[in-house]
């Protein structure tokens, strides 16, 4: 099937992604019923940083990034470049250059399900990124693919304009039509944990503040000193 490039797709609000830019993915992730998480084989080559925007969706061929370089135009100002492949590639797909081209237009980072280059360079003009792989390993530009068309990660669909988050501890999609539900959930989460950061800090127990020492009743777990289990 012949590939194609899909221009001036529906983003998520801009308010919205602002609002989801505040959370972690553990925040987001949770506040979205523990789903939307692409997957540990995605880290970060940077420490310290979290972002998000909208997402730019590219299918490429394994060890080809002709469609990274169509993708660009197609990129603007709080977009994130999203890349997988139609099969498992681990080639460094993306580098300097084309962070220096996106960074251009205004695009906040790049989420590559293959591997990545330049991770120096990327660190030293302070373009996030987060990978499958890193490996030096170049690639051709002579198959098509799509740009701005559903793709999977991790088992996670991703539309153009859906909002990815990344940190940390990885990367987290919200679709585009749950932006502000997400957002919401995620400031009432945030609420809850800060009440709970604060008993805690009081010295109150986890098993206790969540009722917890019911459901170990209810399981069969037991206390039990030491000498009746024996040494």
């Amino acid at each position: 099937m012949p590939g194609m490039i899909v221009v001036d797709p529906p983003k998520a609000e801009a308010k919205d992604v602002a609002a989801l830019a505040g959370y972690g993915t553990a925040t987001v992730g949770e506040a979205m019923g523990r789903t939307g998480f692409l997957g540990t084989h995605l880290r970060p080559i940077q420490q310290g940083v979290r972002v998000a925007g909208t997402a730019v969706t590219v299918l490429c061929w394994p060890g080809d990034n002709l469609m990274i370089h169509a993708a660009v135009e197609q990129c603007g100002a709080g977009d994130i470049l999203v890349v997988t492949t139609t099969s498992p590639c681990t080639d460094g797909l993306f580098g300097e250059l084309f962070a220096t081209a996106l960074a251009r237009r205004g695009v906040r980072g790049v989420v590559m399900n293959t591997g990545i280059r330049d991770t120096a360079e990327l660190r030293a003009m302070g373009f996030p990124a987060w990978s499958a792989a890193v490996s030096p390993q170049g690639t051709v530009k002579a198959t098509g693919g799509s740009v701005n068309v559903p793709i999977v990660i991790g088992g996670q669909v991703i539309s153009p304009g859906d909002v990815i988050v990344a940190d940390d501890d990885g990367v987290v999609v919200v679709p585009r039509g749950l932006a502000r539900e997400a957002a919401e959930a995620s400031e009432a989460r945030e609420q809850k944990e800060a009440a709970a950061r604060a008993a805690f800090l009081e010295g109150q127990l986890g098993l206790d503040r969540y009722g917890l020492r019911e459901t170990l009743t209810r399981l069969g777990v037991t206390y039990r000193s030491y000498e009746e289990v024996g040494s």
